[in-house]
């Protein structure tokens, strides 16, 4: 390690993953060189640590300068300490060969614990909708418990907090999302892991895998047959009537294959284009429709040019 504890620099390198707060209690804190045998994965942690090019980037890094930027740790009552942040960290130095890491250890309950290690994490790019969905639970409910509020499945209250701060607020501090997208995420953890996973690849998009986490458990595995079956995921329109007709209680295996069995509409591919930013290119007395004459005749000399240049 080219960087010793005592030697730290905490502006040079880069933890993309630690809040800005996060830097500056680790300057006025006290560093200290662990085992990594010492360091354990924090419970239920929901961000994956991946062996990707970003990985191979962090530990090339840490070969070269050291990590400059400690992680940050609590005791555990079984022994060791457990990570709060800085489980990539940890897994870089361990594919670079080092023995320890540095870290700023802090007495922290579960509920802070909870809140900086979603914080801390939550700003990196690539993460997936499912991580976020947990992450978020997570952070809410932590929230609540420190206001002293019953945790309520997948509402966001907006009652008084901490200094003034809803919890919406509270929930939405240092996320790249707003309190209506988290919201949105929170609900994904209402979904079956299967369907989750079709969420993560793509294959389910965001608007209506929200409107399916309303469905019952036994109505999502019903969709996860219908799905496979009809080679088709839910479009949003299907989504949201398979959601109303849940609610008034008329899903069944035929309304859900009637539903699914649907020709999806094409998505509309139309293209507007304010007649403000048109009008200075024509003179003031040409109306819509002759201003689209004009472009089309334009658009039909522009193409020929094109032909005649691919020719040559």
């Amino acid at each position: 390690m080219k960087s010793s504890a005592k030697n730290i620099s905490l502006n040079s390198y880069d933890d993309i993953f630690s809040t800005e707060e996060t830097r500056e209690d680790a300057k006025r804190e006290k560093v200290t060189d662990m085992p990594l045998s010492e360091l354990h994965s924090f419970p239920d942690h929901p961000f994956q640590v991946r062996d990707d090019d970003a990985m191979k980037e962090t530990v090339e890094s840490i070969k070269e300068y050291g990590v400059l930027v400690p992680a940050i740790v609590r005791p555990r009552t079984d022994g060791g300490y457990e990570l709060i942040s800085g489980h990539r960290r940890k897994h870089a130095c361990e594919l670079a060969g080092l023995p320890t890491m540095p870290v700023i250890v802090r007495d922290l309950d579960d509920d802070a614990a909870t809140i900086i290690m979603v914080d801390s994490n939550i700003q990196r790019e690539n993460i997936l909708p499912s991580e976020r969905a947990k992450a978020y639970k997570m952070k809410l409910d932590a929230i609540r418990r420190q206001a002293g509020r019953p945790s309520k499945e997948n509402s966001v209250q907006v009652g008084q907090n901490f200094q003034g701060k809803t919890s919406r607020d509270l929930l939405a501090e240092n996320s790249p999302d707003s309190s209506t997208q988290i919201q949105r995420f929170i609900r994904l953890n209402e979904l079956t892991p299967q369907l989750q996973q079709m969420v993560d690849d793509k294959k389910i998009a965001m608007t209506p895998a929200v409107e399916l986490s309303y469905l019952k458990p036994e109505e999502q595995t019903l969709l996860l047959d219908t799905i496979e079956s009809e080679q088709a995921t839910p479009s949003l329109s299907q989504a949201q009537r398979l959601k109303n007709f849940s609610q008034e209680g008329h899903l069944n295996e035929d309304s859900m294959l009637a539903i699914m069995s649907e020709e999806k509409k094409p998505e509309k591919n139309d293209l507007t284009i304010k007649a403000d930013k048109l009008q200075k290119y024509f003179p003031k007395s040409y109306t819509p429709q002759q201003m689209e004459q004009v472009i089309i005749r334009l658009l039909d000399g522009w193409q020929k040019k094109r032909q005649r240049d691919q020719e040559r």
